[in-house]
Order: C-alpha cells, then sequence, then structure tokens
C-alpha cells in the first residue's frame, strides 16, 4: 500500500501525529450527520406504519435506496482519483444528505419517503469513498486503522446522540416536526467538513475500466467476502420494527419507543467499540477481526430465532450489543482492509467498488429480509440473513 505520509512537525510526538485535523473534522462532520439521520431512521419504521406501509414497505424503501445509491458511490470514487482537490464531491454529498433528510416531513405516503431516501442517500453515496479516501491519504500508513477507528467512533456518538433524540422527543412532538429538526445537525455537518483542510496534488485520472482492473486480485477476493455477507446485512431499522413487534404491551413505556431504546443502546455499543476494533484490527490483523465481526452478526440474527414470544427487554438487550458490535467491526475493519490492499492511484476508484459491492448487498438484503418476514416469517429473514452472515465470514477467513 503507498500513502504520503504528513510530515513531522518539530515538538509535536510521533505517536500522536495521525489525530491532526483533517481527522478530526472529517469525524466531526460524520458525528453530526450521523446525529441528523439517526435521529430521522429511529422513527422512520414507526413513521412509515402510520402511512400505511409494512417491514415490506421499510426493507423496500431502504433496499432501493441503497442499491440507486450504488452508481454515486462508484462514480465520485473514480471521479475523484483524477481530480486536484476531492472535497467539492464530498461537500455536494453531506449537503444532498443534511437536506435530503429533513424532507422526510413532507412525505405523504411510502412511495415519497422512497424517493425522499433515495436523494438523501445518493449524496450519502458520493461523499462515502471520497471522504474514505481522504481520511487513509491524511495519515500515515501505520495509522490508518486509528484513524478509521477513531472517525467510526465520532460518526457513532451522533448515532447514540439521534435515537437519543428522538426518544426524548417522540412523546411530546410529531413525527415531521422531529423530521424537521434533522436539520439541524445537517448543516453543522456541512460546515465541518467543507473546513477540513486537503492538500492538492497532480492525479491523472485513469480510464474507469483500467481502474478496475488495476485493482489487486488480493483486493478483488476481499471483495468476493464483502459480497456474500452483505447479501445478508440488512438495514438494523429492521430491529427496531421487530422488537416493537415482539415486546409486550403493558404499563409504562409503549412498545415502540422502548425499542427505540434498544436502538440507542445499539448505538452506543457501537460508538464505545468501534476505536477498540480499530485497534484490535491493527494488532491482530483488520482480516480476521473482520471475519469474527461477520460472524458476530449472524449470532446475532440466530439469537432472533430463539427468543420466545412477548421477550422481556433484558431478553432483547444482549441482541442489540451483538448488533452494534458486529456493526462496528464492519464499518471500522472493511475501509481497514481497503487502505492495506489498494494502490493511492486507485484507492477512490477501490472504495467506490467495496461501496457500490455493499450498496447491492444492501438492497438484496433488505428487500430479501422484508419479503420473507411478510410472506413468510420474520424467522426466514433472520434465517437467511445468519446463513449469508455465517458465508461471508467464513470466506473472509480463508481469503489470501
Amino acid at each position: 500500500m503507498t500513502v504520503t505520509p504528513v510530515p513531522h512537525l518539530k515538538g509535536v510526538p510521533r505517536r500522536t501525529r495521525w489525530l491532526n485535523r483533517s481527522v478530526v473534522l472529517f469525524g466531526l462532520a460524520s458525528l453530526f450527520s450521523d446525529a441528523g439521520y439517526e435521529t430521522a431512521t429511529a422513527i422512520l419504521p414507526l413513521f412509515i406504519a402510520t402511512l400505511g406501509g409494512s417491514a415490506a414497505s421499510l426493507g423496500l424503501v431502504e433496499g432501493v435506496a441503497d442499491a440507486l445509491s450504488t452508481a454515486a458511490k462508484l462514480v465520485s470514487g473514480w471521479y475523484s482519483d483524477g481530480l486536484q482537490r476531492r472535497k467539492p464531491i464530498g461537500i455536494v454529498g453531506y449537503v444532498a444528505t443534511g437536506f435530503g433528510t429533513a424532507a422526510f416531513a413532507l412525505a405523504q405516503s411510502p412511495l415519497h419517503v422512497l424517493a425522499v431516501r433515495t436523494g438523501s442517500w445518493i449524496g450519502r453515496g458520493m461523499r462515502g469513498p471520497v471522504r474514505d479516501a481522504m481520511l487513509a491519504e491524511a495519515v500515515p500508513a501505520e495509522a490508518v486503522g486509528r484513524a478509521f477507528g477513531f472517525h467510526r467512533a465520532m460518526d457513532t456518538v451522533g448515532a447514540v446522540i439521534g435515537p437519543v433524540v428522538a426518544f426524548g422527543l417522540a412523546a411530546a412532538l410529531g413525527y415531521r416536526t422531529i423530521f424537521a429538526i434533522t436539520l439541524i445537525p445537517g448543516v453543522l455537518s456541512i460546515i465541518a467538513f467543507a473546513s477540513a483542510p486537503e492538500t492538492g496534488r497532480i492525479r491523472t485520472r485513469l480510464p474507469f475500466r483500467t481502474s478496475v482492473r488495476e485493482l489487486p486480485s488480493s483486493f478483488r477476493w476481499f471483495l468476493v467476502a464483502v459480497g456474500i455477507f452483505g447479501l445478508g446485512d440488512f438495514a438494523r431499522s429492521l430491529l427496531i420494527l421487530r422488537a416493537a413487534q415482539m415486546l409486550p404491551h403493558g404499563a409504562g413505556l409503549r412498545p415502540e419507543h422502548v425499542a427505540i431504546g434498544l436502538y440507542v443502546l445499539h448505538n452506543l455499543v457501537h460508538a464505545l467499540s468501534a476505536y477498540g476494533i480499530g485497534i484490535l484490527g491493527t494488532r491482530l490483523g483488520a482480516r480476521p477481526v473482520l471475519a469474527a465481526g461477520y460472524a458476530t452478526f449472524s449470532l446475532m440474527c440466530l439469537g432472533f430465532l430463539l427468543v420466545p414470544p412477548a421477550p422481556s427487554f433484558g431478553t432483547l438487550v444482549p441482541l442489540f450489543v451483538l448488533a452494534g458490535l458486529a456493526l462496528a467491526a464492519e464499518e471500522v475493519l472493511e475501509g481497514t482492509v481497503a487502505a492495506e490492499l489498494l494502490p493511492e492511484r486507485v484507492r477512490g476508484t477501490g472504495y467506490g467498488v467495496l461501496a457500490a459491492v455493499n450498496g447491492v448487498g444492501d438492497l438484496v438484503a433488505s428487500v430479501a429480509v422484508g419479503w420473507l418476514w411478510a410472506a413468510v416469517s420474520p424467522a426466514a429473514g433472520f434465517g437467511y440473513a445468519a446463513a449469508m452472515g455465517a458465508a461471508g465470514a467464513f470466506v473472509l477467513a480463508c481469503a489470501r
């Protein structure tokens, strides 16, 4: 892997030089963006239900939006490889995501939700490969795992704040008002990302096919494992819906509010474990730790098959903890493995292809799990996801 290291500054210890201004501002941008996005995500399944939608509708919304953002991920990553500066593409992506999330307030049907989600997700797709490539280029090669771990930790702090805000406001405000409020963190995310420095350099844009052909064979095998796992990696918003359906009605909070609380726990575990998982991946190897994360996802899905009807809050807690750990491993270590395998001249293309593979997987997983859930049973959906998670872990563990 070729990474241009940042110059060592006099008086700055070598061990701290990776935590530079770019890394911090990228982290803040993701924190604010996820705070807004996760506020919306926590109430989106419940909002869709008020519009007459079902689990299949939610799966379709999540899956199609992810799939249609795939082209944006692929093109933005490749195109940025030939630009002197990648940042303008990222800014456009943050603008689309922030304003798109707030636009849920205007939706009148599940079809409207799908349209808004698609526009917002195209923006999210545009910015992802660009930001990841910029992050990998902002730190020394030996610190990439730490930088990605820090970034995902900041990202997930926002993912904790969002559901907490949704939980606190759901009883007092309508869903549409809460969606509109997400514009505030959305604007802050744009400001933070736009403020991050980027060192311009002369780049040569290769033809798209040439860029793809230059991706190393080891990276291609990695994509196979990611793709298999992704076929079962459904949107976590389905966990909120499932918990709301399973929890018993009774005194105290309504089941849907308890489900949001469990999602807060999921995101808290995600945030607290992200940096540590990045360090663990640096010490033990990113690929084996990522394979363990895929296996953890499979174990979580199996857990949902075994819980009794009308489970208690405490019964579901371990499953949401496992889901948070699995997601942290996935988000931190997929980017780290890619940084280890990709040469700099095609790094943006590689991250775009990785994001595209994940996007296709998200479409298949969310639609398949949602359809199996509605047409057969929730157990069928979770069983399918567990099988894909286990297969992805096996292929990754065996890949060279």
